[in-house]
């Protein structure tokens, strides 16, 4: 055990003495144990290598205080190799003297001067470098500055400060060494940062010592559009056998040319059949095609390959004297077919030849459209593809229409020319004669435009409107009697007649307009209350109350004139009121409506008016409510004779109303014509030019048909403003 650890302690005391540690100026520190005998291990650091310096300030002592007298410092600047050093002054102040004697910095490279300064900016005498900057011609830079003994400014002159930097330089440009080595590069330079690369023209490689260039053979891909290829050595026969290939390959789309010149030399064998080719030619080998081998001494010329990719290979043996070949290729673009024609309309651009990347546009003539299987496109174009083909056919062109005209309530329309609502087809709009015509009378007609739409031929009438006749039933009565034991009324001669049913009471009004009726305010009014729309029944188109009372219409809103006011009855003024219909009316021959008053219509006493409705009748001296639409004819009765019989009967009876100027009297004197019970709300109308119109509402009377009294009837021509007031707000 003793022993054992005394060997122990030895050995330890040997590898403390065999360890050494070294410096090695290449590896830097090296640790070595050795861990055995004749057994070894070292372990190197390698020290980093310092960053490239390529920038840096240089300042004199003591700068920007006065630099001291008896003053040489050198200051030795270098960047990497491949860079020049460009010095710039910040500031120059030294004492200025001639040749700058005394105090002075110097900048040298490769110990020769580049430059000594002293001075100032604006000193005259010395030699200030002002702002230009110094270029040193290789990667160093050495300034040396001094100063005499004596400096009678040194509370002045400060010294200098300076910036330096790295440029790089441009070897290539620079002139040929002196010493006959030749250029840099024998064939092209390319300067790059810190040095320079050279490079060789096609059919030549760089040689080991990267700047002489000696031939090859092929190129690799050539897919510029265009391009010049030669044999090796031509136009003289190359030193050795050649094995070449050069492979032309362009984008998709265009084709190769290849234009060999003249000189054209590869040696062959003359036979019969021409020159062959046994051991030198020119093979050219273009997609799906049979290779061509070329020789002999005449040219081939131009060669239109129609393809994008060409493959030559060049073959000589050690033997013969082929001078060998040079062309230029060229590329052309894939032409695509002429597009055609397309019937009503038009292809765009015109040319005589189309190639890939062309576009054409198609447009149609006016009122056409374009169509593509089926569906319109609102605008086409296509493109000559790489395949020689368009890469969309041409579409067609079809006539547009406007679809259907817009109807036209209560009338239609029909062509005048064209057909299926195509582009300039005419169409006129009639309104269903008689009951209806087009506002303002104008034969309006329609045609179908470019823009799909149909336009009118008048400026005025944007959209036709159909608007009722009023007046002018299509059958007229042939004469006049009383409605008291009067004459029935024929189918269609009074068809704006409409019986009303009020809370199960019956009454009288008469249609003036596709939703509105007019009556007499007292049959809308009970005890002062207005009836409920929905106690309203209106019965219109017929003449037989059986058959009316089939087809009610009913009422929407009920409008009584705001200033009729009569609870006790007495008080007929303002009598009347308008109904709005539920549902729009369609007229015809039995329901029509009676025109309205004209601006300034007169009554002239006399005039003869047509009184009609289903109240109560006389038959065999008995009064009875009838079934049956009667009328009767009887003149306007003077204002004052009206006055006068109201007059009368107020004298002799109670509870006669007041007559107003709002009312007026019709009937004759010696009674037996009159309207009655049953009739109120019904229509007075009087005829001019052929049409019946409105003059007034049967409102109140006494004694049907009593010699020496009249009815009294609203005055219609008093409440025109009302009424198409009241109709246009509701």
């Amino acid at each position: 055990m003793f022993h054992l650890n005394v060997r122990h302690l030895l050995l330890q005391q040997q590898l403390r003495s065999l360890t050494d540690t070294a410096f090695n100026p290449k590896m830097g520190w090296t640790h070595c144990i050795v861990l055995f005998l004749y057994v070894s291990a070292c372990v190197s650091w390698r020290l980093p290598e310092p960053e490239p310096v390529m920038h840096g300030a240089v300042q004199s002592p003591n700068y920007p205080q006065p630099y001291s007298p008896n003053l040489q410092e050198q200051w030795d600047l270098s960047v990497p190799e491949g860079y020049q050093i460009r010095l710039t002054f910040t500031h120059l102040d030294i004492e200025a003297s001639a040749g700058c004697y005394y105090d002075s910095l110097t900048v040298l490279y490769d110990a020769k001067i580049l430059g000594k300064f002293c001075g100032h900016e604006n000193s005259a005498d010395g030699h200030h470098p002002g702002t230009q900057p110094i270029l040193s011609p290789g990667n160093t830079l050495t300034l040396i500055f001094q100063s005499d003994d004596s400096n009678p400014e040194r509370h002045q002159n400060v010294g200098f400060s300076a910036q330096y930097q790295a440029i790089d330089r441009d070897e290539c440009s620079e002139p040929e060494p002196d010493d006959g080595s030749g250029p840099l590069c024998s064939q092209i330079c390319l300067n790059t940062l810190g040095s320079y690369v050279c490079s060789c023209h096609h059919g030549y490689e760089l040689r080991p010592d990267q700047r002489s260039c000696m031939s090859s053979c092929g190129g690799g891909i050539f897919d510029e559009p265009e391009g010049y290829l030669f044999s090796p050595g031509y136009p003289n026969p190359p030193p050795h056998a050649v094995s070449c290939q050069y492979i032309i390959s362009v984008e998709a789309g265009f084709t190769v040319s290849l234009n060999f010149t003249d000189n054209f030399h590869i040696e062959s064998v003359d036979t019969e059949q021409g020159p062959n080719c046994i051991h030198h030619w020119l093979e050219v080998t273009i997609p799906e095609r049979e290779p061509i081998k070329l020789c002999g001494g005449k040219s081939p010329g131009l060669i239109a390959t129609n393809s994008n990719t060409v493959t030559l290979d060049y073959h000589t043996d050690d033997e013969g004297q082929s001078r060998g070949w040079s062309l230029d290729y060229s590329t052309n673009r894939v032409k695509c077919p002429i597009p055609g024609d397309v019937a009503m309309g038009r292809v765009t651009p015109i040319l005589t030849e189309y190639f890939y990347r062309d576009y054409i546009f198609v447009r149609c003539d006016q009122g056409y459209k374009l169509m593509m299987d089926g569906e319109e496109i609102t605008s086409f174009s296509t493109m000559c593809q790489n395949n020689g083909q368009w890469h969309l056919p041409l579409p067609e062109c079809h006539i547009i229409d406007c679809g259907e005209p817009e109807p036209l309530l209560n009338g239609r329309w029909v062509f005048l020319s064209g057909f299926d609502n195509q582009y300039l087809s005419v169409v006129q709009y009639h309104c269903n004669e008689p009951f209806y015509t087009l506002l303002g009378g104008i034969n309006v007609m329609f045609t179908c435009e470019a823009d799909r739409k149909w336009r009118s031929n008048n400026d005025i009438v944007i959209n036709p409107i159909c608007i009722p006749v009023c007046g002018q039933p299509t059958k007229l009565l042939t004469g006049y009697q009383r409605i008291i034991g009067g004459s029935e009324a024929p189918e269609n001669t009074i068809p704006w007649q409409v019986m009303l049913s009020v809370d199960g009471g019956r009454g009288g009004g008469m249609v003036i307009a596709d939703r509105w009726i007019m009556t007499a305010a007292h049959n809308l009014v009970h005890d002062g209350n207005p009836a409920s729309k929905d106690t309203v029944r209106i019965y219109m188109g017929l003449t037989d109350v059986k058959s009316l009372l089939g087809s009610p219409v009913y009422a929407a809103s009920i409008h009584i004139h705001p200033e009729y006011n009569n609870p006790n009855l007495l008080d007929y003024n303002n009598d009347i009121a308008l109904i709005k219909l539920q549902d729009q009316i369609t007229f015809n021959s039995s329901i029509m409506p009676i025109c309205l008053p004209a601006e300034g219509a007169t009554y002239v006493t006399g005039e003869m008016g047509l009184v009609s409705g289903f109240g109560i009748t006389e038959t065999n001296n008995r009064r009875i409510l009838t079934n049956k639409l009667k009328y009767v004819q009887v003149p306007v009765v003077e204002q004052a004779i009206c006055s006068n019989s109201v007059a009368l009967l107020k004298r002799n009876r109670d509870n006669v109303p007041d007559l107003t100027n709002n009312m007026f009297c019709a009937g004759v004197p010696e009674g037996k014509k009159d309207s009655c019970q049953g009739d109120s709300g019904g229509p007075y109308a009087l005829r001019h030019d052929g049409q019946f119109w409105a003059a007034g509402i049967v409102s109140w009377g006494v004694d049907c048909g009593k010699q020496g009294t009249y009815g009294v009837y609203t005055r219609v021509a008093n409440y025109v403003g009302w009424i198409n007031t009241t109709m246009q707000e509701n």
